[in-house]
Parts: structure tokens; C-alpha cells; sequence
């Protein structure tokens, strides 16, 4: 499985959903994140919490066992097509750069995302329910 920096910092905020998102995480067999997609996170937490927001990110990662994969050329190209397609100005689902990052990953893993929120819902990758 995939996770979107979305279902993370929606446990690291002790949003409503995180207990789900927790579950799917525990439940999965093996989950992956986009580099790009840590940083994009790592980005978001530093902004709303600081030093200790990244402590927060790090140790979630590393409790969940969420391997950190590199972006290869074949993502890259996934990616920029998932914006030709779905991105902000193209169609509803409206992805942003990270968000193709994201999509990319599960793409090219032929594996689900685990996001929050209704972005991907509106695109062709398989999804997993919060």
C-alpha cells in the first residue's frame, strides 16, 4: 500500500479518521511512501508544528514501517501525466504536484492508496477506504 502525506498528517493533527487510517496502516502488508511525498509532508508539519512536528513525522514513519521510495524516471513520467490528466486545471480531482508523486508511486507499484480526503477518489488508482 501507498500513503499520501494527507493520512499522515491527519494522524499527526488527531484528525477524527486518523484511528482508520491507523488500522489500514497495521493491516497492510507492506507500505511505501514517494520521497517526494515525505518532504511534502515534512514541509507541511514543519509549518504547523516545527522541530517537533518532524520528530512526530519520523517516528510515525518508523512505528509504521513505511519504507521511503526514490523516484525513478518511470514515476517522473508517470506523474507528469497524472497532472496532464487529473491535475488542478485539467479535471475535478484537482492533484497538485506532490499529489502526482503520490499517484505515480501506486501507479507504477500497482498498489492502493491509503489518502484522506476525495482527490484520488476521482482518478483511476485503486483507492483504500477510510
Amino acid at each position: 500500500m501507498v500513503v499520501d502525506p494527507s493520512a499522515l498528517i491527519a494522524v499527526l493533527q488527531d484528525e477524527p479518521d486518523c484511528d482508520a487510517i491507523i488500522e489500514r496502516i497495521e493491516a497492510a502488508e507492506s507500505v511505501c511512501m514517494s520521497v517526494v511525498s515525505f518532504v511534502e509532508a515534512s514541509i507541511v508539519i514543519h509549518h504547523r508544528n516545527r522541530i517537533d512536528g518532524l520528530l512526530d513525522l519520523d517516528l510515525l514513519i518508523a512505528k509504521a514501517g513505511i519504507e521511503l521510495i526514490a523516484c525513478d524516471t518511470d514515476q517522473a513520467f508517470v506523474a507528469r501525466s497524472a497532472f496532464r490528466i487529473y491535475g488542478k486545471g485539467q479535471h475535478p480531482a484537482k492533484l497538485n504536484f506532490g499529489d502526482c508523486f503520490s499517484y505515480a508511486l501506486a501507479k507504477t507499484l500497482n498498489e492502493p492508496l491509503l489518502f484522506k480526503g476525495h482527490d484520488f477518489s476521482q482518478t483511476d488508482i485503486e483507492i483504500v477506504p477510510i
